[in-house]
């Protein structure tokens, strides 16, 4: 972590053009990427909303969305693309987070679900097999000094829950973010998911992109000056990925690829 002013979120990509191995592996070490903090906000490597409250009030963050297709062929070169809830990151050095990917690896699109208690590194979750319009159900919550991350496949009925104690953990922030992940050379090309959909109005999946923060839960949209909105860039300023709007029952949004970058 650089400075308290920079948010430090990336996710360990396990590269493999196939997941039906009976193990569950541990992804490469991750390089921390900087982002400025603001109500709209820029970002290298992440795209959508986060909420932000004080040291200790974050206890629980809800979201949904649908698997979003690659779209095209898939180039020569990976690319990667990560859709995920969590909480901290936004200003503290760890996350708690699960979410699905929707990648090009070896010229063949390819999907998947993980988790990560960082700055442990990110597991592959085998019991999910993941497909391309899926409708996915995941939240990550703090109790009796553990974070809890679950995720529901719902088109399929699979699931899996786990959970650890992250001892440095701030519990400041709530994100739902589409995220470009990165490895030890820096943040990966972004693979061309088209648009993702989260919320309650996508996926008819109630109660979700919700976040407790100081005992209070409401949606994503009912946060008012907390609410950061996150815009993908490279480092020269192309744009990557944007979200859109929050639905006016404050519950849904969602983002357009634009670019590759990194």
């Amino acid at each position: 972590m650089r400075s308290a002013s920079y948010a430090s979120v990336v996710f360990a990509i396990l590269i493999f053009s196939t997941f039906s191995v009976g193990y569950t592996y541990a992804a490469p070490t991750v390089i921390l990427t900087d982002r400025v903090h603001a109500g709209s906000s820029s970002s290298t490597n992440w795209s959508g909303y986060a909420v932000t409250g004080g040291k200790g009030s974050v206890t629980n963050v809800s979201g949904s969305w649908v698997v979003p297709a690659i779209q095209g062929t898939c180039p020569a070169t990976n690319q990667y693309s990560s859709f995920w809830v969590g909480i901290d990151g936004f200003s503290s050095n760890t996350v708690e987070q699960t979410g699905t990917d929707s990648d090009c690896q070896g010229g063949m699109p390819t999907y998947y679900a993980w988790f990560e208690f960082y700055p442990k590194p990110s597991y592959l979750i085998k019991a999910i097999t993941v497909h391309p319009g899926d409708f996915i159900s995941a939240y990550v919550y703090f109790s009796g000094q553990k974070f809890v991350v679950s995720i529901v496949d719902v088109t399929t009925g699979q699931s899996f829950s786990t959970s650890a104690r992250v001892s440095s953990a701030q519990r400041s922030s709530a994100e739902w973010i589409a995220e470009a992940p990165s490895s030890s050379g820096g943040v990966l090309p972004l693979a061309n998911f088209g648009s993702v959909y989260f919320g309650l109005d996508y996926t008819g999946i109630p109660n979700t992109n919700y976040a407790t923060i100081g005992g209070v839960s409401k949606p994503l949209g009912s946060f008012g000056s907390n609410i950061q909105q996150i815009t993908m860039v490279t480092g020269s300023g192309v744009l990557k990925a944007a979200p859109s709007v929050i639905s006016s029952d404050g519950t849904s949004f969602s983002v357009q690829w634009y670019s590759s970058g990194p």
